[in-house]
C-alpha cells in the first residue's frame, strides 16, 4: 500500500501489516490523548496536526501531505498530544507500533533511516519558522522559493503555498501579480 513512496524508511515500513484508512476532509485520524498505537502515512489527501490553545485558537504543529508519515515525533509516545484532522479527502496507511518499535531494535539499519528522515523534517521546520519571521509577503515568498528550489507549484496550489509561508490568498495574489507586472 506504500509502494508510491520511495526510499530506505518506506523499504523497512512496507514490510509491516499495513491497513488503509478514508478520510473525510474534516474527519479526524486520532484526537489528543488518544493511545499512540498506530504509525500513520498520508499516500493521498493531507492531514494536519491541530493543538488548541485555551483561548479557542488553533495551531497547526504538521502538514503531512502525500508521503509523510503523520506525528511521527509521537513514536515513543504513550498518548498524542494533539489532533489529527483530514484536511481534504485523505488516505492513509496505518501500521502497528509495536512492530515499528520493534524495527528499532532489530534494525540498525532501520534506525538510520529513521534518523534521516527527522533530520529532513527538522530542516523541513526550521525554514518554515524561519519564514514566519519575515516581515513582508515578498520576503516569505522569497525564501519559500529558495526553499523549494525557485519553483512555484501550479496556480490550483496557490492557497497552499499562501497558508505555508503564513500569508492571505490574496496578499499571495497580490505578490504575484506584483512580479509578473514588474
Amino acid at each position: 500500500m506504500i509502494t508510491i513512496m520511495s526510499g530506505p524508511l518506506f523499504a523497512f515500513l512496507s514490510s509491516l501489516r499495513q491497513r488503509e484508512r478514508c478520510l473525510s476532509q474534516g474527519a479526524f485520524l486520532f484526537h489528543q490523548g488518544d493511545a499512540v498505537s498506530k504509525l500513520f502515512i498520508v499516500t493521498e489527501g493531507g492531514v494536519e496536526l491541530v493543538r488548541h490553545q485555551e483561548d479557542g485558537s488553533a495551531v497547526i504543529l504538521q502538514r503531512a501531505a502525500e508521503g509523510a508519515v503523520v506525528a511521527e515525533a509521537s513514536v515513543f509516545s504513550e498518548a498524542y498530544h494533539c489532533d489529527a484532522v483530514a484536511s481534504a479527502p485523505a488516505r492513509v496507511v496505518s501500521m502497528p507500533m509495536r512492530e515499528v518499535r520493534r524495527l528499532f531494535i532489530s534494525s540498525p539499519e532501520f534506525a538510520e533511516a529513521w534518523a534521516r528522515h527527522l533530520t529532513a523534517e527538522v530542516r523541513r521546520a526550521r525554514l518554515r519558522s524561519e519564514i514566519l519571521t519575515l516581515r513582508t509577503v515578498s520576503e516569505r515568498l522569497n525564501a519559500w522559493l529558495a526553499g523549494q528550489g525557485q519553483e512555484l507549484p501550479p496556480k490550483g496550489e496557490w492557497k497552499s503555498v499562501a497558508r505555508q509561508i503564513g500569508v492571505s490568498p490574496e496578499a499571495l495574489y497580490r505578490e504575484l501579480a506584483r512580479r509578473r507586472a514588474g
